[in-house]
């Protein structure tokens, strides 16, 4: 007995060491895939990626199981390693053309979350994979739809007038959890609607944003956002009010490019802080909390308190998993996920985390600059932005660089609305980045064309016509 808990100790051991290992491996190549310029170099990169996902996967399980000997986590692995293999196989058949390191990415923070919810807690991590085997599904289709469906991004007002009811029938009806109305229940489903209005209001901002560029058009594209935000505010939710305040300041300067447009918002934005520091009551706690979270460590500080407690315990490498105690932090699954990551993977695998966010983020802005209508390019800058924020503020609350916001780590902390409505931004992404390839194979047909002296139908241009710069704009 004594010898197979040594054997055990070594296997999780190697393990521990072989994620974090995997880990780095897997993040280099996500920044190198930016140097490449070989088609057939990248797809080595990508099938490289993926055996590492996999492995990484297959590491943390088996701790896991060392640690509890519970059949049932070798059967939901079994699981997740088939959810992993349809939407890699899929993607890659369904849409050839889609963005490999987007989806990548997606299945690694995937990965890491059900990894850690499940050490957390086995039933909610099954009713996480649950909702994202369901999302992903339903995401398939999104790119299509994307990519095809035009009149999508004519509904600008149709967005707006739509968010701006939905975050009034939240204010309204939604219940209060810890102060803020966030969660309504229908049909016993209970959801953030928050989380997927975030969506809704991207597309409107880049609709109204991308016409004509006038003093009208802009005052009725901010009095939109300021609609949004201050429903949120009244609502309590600071969270999301801020992460749809920066997205429209980031979108605004990409549309006007004035900045001292955003330095107005970010004035207005910083009057409207200390408004919200006088008002709301938990708004002073919070920054009392990022002060000096010890000054009252078993009451208010002792949430913010833990999470300091956790990254530091797990130094470069990690306590290995169940080896920590991420338990300690309260709601740890939702609003510091990445302390538990740190605790038990190590601040080594944490960089590496970030690293692999800000990646994906990267992405969707150059997938942004490819785009040549305003609107598209806006929408991507705007979820891209959307998916960075909010990254930013999980990130930075849980390490005290910023106040506490109570928002989730996208992908990665335990959430059904915040899974699916981050699933169906990337899907949208993809969407928009198919878009352009289709352009640009319908650009190198015209010019095949141009070049074999025919029209844009296959008809070939008289040698008059062709020879005579002026007669296609005489027509």
């Amino acid at each position: 007995m004594l010898m197979i808990n040594r054997f055990s100790r070594l296997i999780t051991l190697t393990a521990q060491y072989g994620i974090i290992i995997l880990m780095v491996l897997y993040t280099a190549d996500s920044w190198r895939v930016f140097r490449i310029r070989g088609a057939e170099e990248k797809d080595r990169v990508f099938l490289r990626q993926i055996r590492m996902i996999f492995a990484i996967h297959f590491l943390a399980f088996l701790s896991l199981f060392l640690k509890n000997m519970q059949p049932q986590l070798l059967l939901f692995y079994g699981a997740q390693v088939v959810y992993f293999g349809f939407v890699f196989v899929l993607y890659r058949n369904l849409y050839p053309r889609s963005s490999r390191m987007l989806i990548n990415n997606v299945c690694c923070l995937q990965m890491i979350g059900f990894v850690m919810i499940t050490r957390l807690s086995i039933d909610q991590s099954i009713r996480q994979f649950e909702i994202a085997a369901a999302g992903s599904l339903l995401c398939l289709i999104v790119p299509l739809i994307v990519r095809k469906a035009d009149f999508l991004m004519k509904l600008t007002d149709v967005y707006a007038i739509a968010g701006i009811g939905l975050l009034g029938a939240v204010l309204v009806r939604s219940r209060s959890v810890n102060g803020a109305k966030l969660t309504m229940t229908i049909q016993g489903f209970t959801f953030q609607p928050s989380e997927f209005i975030k969506i809704i209001f991207v597309l409107a901002a880049a609709g109204l944003l991308s016409r004509k560029k006038n003093t009208k058009n802009l005052l009725i594209a901010t009095a939109v956002a300021a609609v949004h935000v201050l429903i949120l505010v009244a609502s309590t939710d600071l969270g999301s009010a801020l992460i749809f305040f920066v997205t429209y300041l980031v979108m605004l300067f990409a549309a006007y490019r004035n900045p001292y447009l955003v330095l107005a918002g970010i004035l207005a934005g910083a009057a409207a802080s200390v408004a919200a520091y006088f008002l709301f009551s938990h708004v002073q706690v919070r920054v009392q909390i990022f002060l000096d979270p010890f000054a009252d460590y078993s009451n208010t500080g002792y949430q913010l308190a833990q999470s300091l407690f956790s990254l530091a315990a797990g130094g470069w490498f990690g306590t290995g998993l169940m080896n920590g105690s991420p338990g300690a932090i309260p709601y740890v699954e939702q609003d510091f996920m990445f302390s538990a990551v740190v605790e038990e993977l190590g601040a080594v695998f944490g960089i590496c985390l970030i690293l692999v966010c800000l990646n994906s983020f990267i992405m969707i802005v150059n997938i942004a600059m490819l785009l040549k209508k305003d609107v598209l390019r806006l929408a991507a800058l705007g979820l891209g932005c959307t998916y960075a924020v909010q990254c930013f503020l999980t990130i930075g609350g849980g390490m005290k660089l910023i106040p506490l916001t109570g928002v989730t780590l996208p992908l990665v902390s335990y959430g059904g609305s915040s899974l699916l409505s981050t699933l169906i931004m990337f899907a949208i992404v993809q969407g928009l980045y198919m878009r352009r390839s289709d352009e640009e194979i319908r650009d190198e047909e015209r010019r095949f064309d141009q070049e074999r002296g025919l029209d844009g139908e296959g008809v070939r241009i008289p040698e008059a016509v062709r020879t005579d710069p002026g007669s296609q704009s005489r027509d």
